[in-house]
């Protein structure tokens, strides 16, 4: 079954300081490792700016798909809104996440993939998080969602088609938002920066 990936990547870091997709990260970027391990299962791969967009968009690594966002002030639904209209065709799934969970496991990607249910979740210590894997048919439900609204609208009204599933990987509930977040992550990954 074939899966694109979305990351989101459009808010203004203001918490950090510095643009969260550049963080130094394993060699690499947050960006460059979350598209690393995302293209090993996904095509295509797209990654949605807003804030500071153009000057981000020139790191973004080859052959992912840079998105500018231009409405990203109205929230994440935009951003993936630009994401899945940037994706030619889409495909049966598209998964999704945020930027600050640099750290998912590609077992953990590897299991939702393996979920035939129309919205996958990753659950760690009894709470969601990153990424998400949603059918064609959300995905385009998500499109059609005016720009005032809110993501958890549509997640919510498929509440009933939602399938946890339990992993081992602290990395889906990251919410790397300031210096101290990143700084506990590269200690937790005994990461260099």
């Amino acid at each position: 079954m074939s899966c694109a990936a979305i990351i989101l990547a459009a808010g203004e870091s203001r918490r950090m300081g510095r643009p969260k997709a550049l963080l130094p990260y394993h060699g690499g970027t947050f960006v460059s490792v979350l598209a690393e391990k995302l293209s090993e299962t996904c095509s295509p791969l797209c990654v949605v700016f807003g804030y500071q967009a153009q000057d981000l968009m020139a790191w973004t690594p080859a052959p992912v798909i840079a998105v500018e966002n231009t409405n990203y002030r109205y929230g994440m639904l935009t951003s993936l809104q630009a994401g899945l209209r940037a994706i030619p065709e889409l495909p049966e799934r598209i998964l999704f996440t945020l930027v600050d969970h640099p750290a998912i496991k590609t077992s953990t990607i590897r299991l939702l993939l393996e979920c035939a249910a129309p919205l996958a979740i990753p659950r760690y210590s009894g709470k969601r998080g990153h990424p998400v894997i949603m059918s064609r048919e959300i995905a385009s439900e998500i499109l059609a969602e005016p720009m005032t609204s809110k993501l958890n609208h549509v997640i919510d009204r498929h509440a009933a088609e939602i399938h946890y599933i339990e992993v081992s990987d602290p990395g889906v509930r990251d919410d790397i938002d300031d210096p101290q977040h990143y700084e506990e992550l590269l200690a937790r990954e005994g990461a260099r920066a």
